[in-house]
C-alpha cells in the first residue's frame, strides 16, 4: 500500500486534549465515513452500533475498550462489537497506539502528569501494556524531572517560607505525588527548587 492510500490515523487528525481545530478535524473525519457498508450488507444492529460509535467519536478520540464498554452498556452482543471495532480500525478512527501516544503527550504537557499517573490513566482506558509502554517511552527521566520542576517553581512563587519552607515543601511533594511523580524525584526536585527560591528572595 502506498503512503497516499494509507488510512488516516487518529494521530493524523486529532489530539486527545488538543484545540478546537483538531476536534473539528475528527468530526469531519467521522462525517466522511459512509453510514452504510460499501461491500456487503450488515444487520440493523450493526448499523445502530456503528452510528452510535460515530456519535461518540465526534466528542473525542476513544480506545477500543472504551467503545466496546459503551456498546455493552447498550446491550450489544460481543460479535456485533467486534465487527464494529474492526470497521472503525479499518477506517482509521480507532487506534489504541495512536490514542496512547496523544494522551501521554497531552496530559504530560498540559496537565503536568508524571509517568505513574499516566500509566494508571491508560490502564483505565483499556490500553494494552505494550501500547502504554511505547507511549510512556516518549518521556525520559530528564523530561519528567524538568516538568516536575516547572510545576514546583510556579507554585513556590506564592508560598510563605517563613518557617524555612518546611510546610511548603511538604505540600509540594504531596502535589507531585498526586500527579504521578516518584517520591525520590519529588523530594529532590522540591529541595532544589526551594533552595533556588530562597536565593531569589534573599537577593530581592
Amino acid at each position: 500500500m502506498t503512503k497516499s492510500s494509507r488510512p488516516q490515523s487518529i494521530s493524523d487528525s486529532v489530539s486527545v486534549a488538543g484545540s478546537q481545530g483538531t476536534l473539528d478535524d475528527l468530526r469531519a473525519r467521522v462525517a466522511s465515513v459512509p453510514e452504510a457498508p460499501t461491500r456487503e450488507p450488515v444487520d440493523s444492529r450493526d448499523e445502530q452500533a456503528w452510528s452510535y460509535c460515530l456519535r461518540l467519536l465526534t466528542s473525542r478520540a476513544r480506545t477500543r475498550a472504551e467503545l466496546t464498554e459503551r456498546l455493552a452498556r447498550r446491550g450489544y452482543p460481543d460479535d456485533v462489537s467486534e465487527r464494529i471495532m474492526d470497521r472503525l480500525a479499518t477506517a482509521g478512527l480507532v487506534n489504541d497506539a495512536d490514542f496512547a501516544t496523544q494522551w501521554v503527550q497531552s496530559r504530560h504537557t498540559y496537565s503536568g502528569k508524571g509517568k505513574r499517573a499516566l500509566a494508571a490513566e491508560l490502564r483505565t482506558k483499556g490500553v494494552s501494556a505494550e501500547n502504554a509502554a511505547a507511549a510512556l517511552a516518549q518521556i525520559d527521566g530528564e523530561a519528567e524531572r524538568s516538568r516536575a520542576a516547572e510545576l514546583v517553581t510556579k507554585k513556590l512563587r506564592s508560598e510563605n517560607l517563613d518557617d524555612g519552607g518546611i510546610k511548603a515543601a511538604r505540600r509540594l511533594v504531596a502535589m507531585l505525588a498526586r500527579r504521578g511523580y516518584g517520591q525520590s524525584m519529588a523530594y529532590d526536585v522540591v529541595k532544589n527548587a526551594l533552595a533556588s527560591e530562597k536565593d531569589r528572595r534573599d537577593v530581592g
